[in-house]
Protein backbone atom coordinates (compact mmCIF):
# COMPACT_ATOMS: atom_id res chain seq x y z
CA UNK A 1 0.00 0.00 0.00
CA UNK A 2 2.53 2.29 0.73
CA UNK A 3 4.83 1.78 -2.64
CA UNK A 4 1.49 2.79 -4.51
CA UNK A 5 1.29 6.29 -2.48
CA UNK A 6 5.08 6.87 -3.42
CA UNK A 7 4.27 5.85 -7.30
CA UNK A 8 1.09 8.89 -6.95
CA UNK A 9 3.11 11.55 -4.61
CA UNK A 10 6.02 10.92 -8.07
CA UNK A 11 3.55 11.51 -10.64
CA UNK A 12 2.74 14.38 -9.09
CA UNK A 13 5.32 16.03 -9.16
CA UNK A 14 6.27 14.95 -12.42
CA UNK A 15 2.98 16.85 -13.51
CA UNK A 16 4.28 19.62 -11.26
CA UNK A 17 7.42 19.89 -13.06
CA UNK A 18 6.20 20.10 -16.56
CA UNK A 19 5.62 22.91 -18.26
CA UNK A 20 1.85 23.97 -18.31
CA UNK A 21 0.39 24.41 -21.88
CA UNK A 22 -1.18 27.68 -22.57
CA UNK A 23 -3.66 28.11 -25.03
CA UNK A 24 -2.31 31.26 -27.39
CA UNK A 25 -4.21 32.29 -29.96
CA UNK A 26 -2.41 31.21 -32.81
CA UNK A 27 -4.60 33.77 -35.44
CA UNK A 28 -3.25 36.29 -37.61
CA UNK A 29 -4.16 39.58 -36.77
CA UNK A 30 -5.61 41.54 -38.83
CA UNK A 31 -7.30 45.47 -38.86
CA UNK A 32 -11.05 45.52 -38.57
CA UNK A 33 -11.33 49.12 -40.68
CA UNK A 34 -9.43 47.61 -43.77
CA UNK A 35 -11.04 44.57 -43.50
CA UNK A 36 -14.87 46.07 -43.44
CA UNK A 37 -13.57 49.07 -45.07
CA UNK A 38 -14.47 51.74 -43.36
CA UNK A 39 -12.67 54.97 -44.10
CA UNK A 40 -13.98 57.48 -41.17
CA UNK A 41 -13.97 56.37 -37.26
CA UNK A 42 -16.85 58.37 -35.94
CA UNK A 43 -16.33 59.82 -32.72
CA UNK A 44 -19.87 60.42 -31.72
CA UNK A 45 -20.60 56.50 -31.72
CA UNK A 46 -19.18 56.16 -27.92
CA UNK A 47 -20.50 52.07 -28.17
CA UNK A 48 -17.98 51.39 -30.86
CA UNK A 49 -15.00 53.40 -29.41
CA UNK A 50 -15.66 51.72 -25.88
CA UNK A 51 -13.96 48.13 -27.95
CA UNK A 52 -11.09 50.50 -28.03
CA UNK A 53 -10.75 50.78 -24.43
CA UNK A 54 -9.75 48.59 -20.84
CA UNK A 55 -11.46 48.58 -17.70
CA UNK A 56 -9.93 51.38 -16.49
CA UNK A 57 -10.62 53.75 -19.89
CA UNK A 58 -7.36 53.68 -21.23
CA UNK A 59 -6.96 53.24 -25.05
CA UNK A 60 -5.62 49.06 -26.11
CA UNK A 61 -2.56 49.46 -28.05
CA UNK A 62 -2.17 48.45 -31.31
CA UNK A 63 -0.14 45.09 -30.78
CA UNK A 64 -3.97 43.90 -28.89
CA UNK A 65 -6.50 45.92 -31.04
CA UNK A 66 -4.62 44.53 -34.55
CA UNK A 67 -5.03 47.82 -35.88
CA UNK A 68 -2.94 49.37 -38.66
CA UNK A 69 -1.19 52.61 -37.51
CA UNK A 70 -3.56 54.66 -39.81
CA UNK A 71 -6.32 53.16 -38.42
CA UNK A 72 -5.04 53.60 -34.43
CA UNK A 73 -4.10 57.23 -34.75
CA UNK A 74 -7.82 57.99 -35.95
CA UNK A 75 -9.12 55.69 -33.22
CA UNK A 76 -7.05 57.11 -30.49
CA UNK A 77 -8.01 61.17 -31.77
CA UNK A 78 -12.05 59.92 -31.81
CA UNK A 79 -11.52 58.29 -28.60
CA UNK A 80 -10.01 62.09 -27.18
CA UNK A 81 -12.93 63.79 -29.04
CA UNK A 82 -15.23 62.21 -27.43
CA UNK A 83 -13.59 62.06 -23.77
CA UNK A 84 -13.39 65.73 -24.50
CA UNK A 85 -17.59 66.07 -25.31
CA UNK A 86 -17.68 64.28 -22.42
CA UNK A 87 -19.31 61.74 -24.44
CA UNK A 88 -16.68 58.89 -22.73
CA UNK A 89 -14.59 58.82 -19.36
CA UNK A 90 -11.52 59.68 -18.72
CA UNK A 91 -10.88 57.28 -15.72
CA UNK A 92 -13.44 54.74 -14.76
CA UNK A 93 -13.16 51.63 -12.55
CA UNK A 94 -15.20 49.54 -14.23
CA UNK A 95 -16.38 50.65 -17.92
CA UNK A 96 -17.51 47.28 -19.38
Amino acid sequence: METKIEKTENTSELRYLTPVDLDVKTGKKYCRFKKMKIKYVDYKDPDFLIRFLNEQGKILPRRITGNSLKFQRKVSQAIKRARHLGLLPYVSDLLK
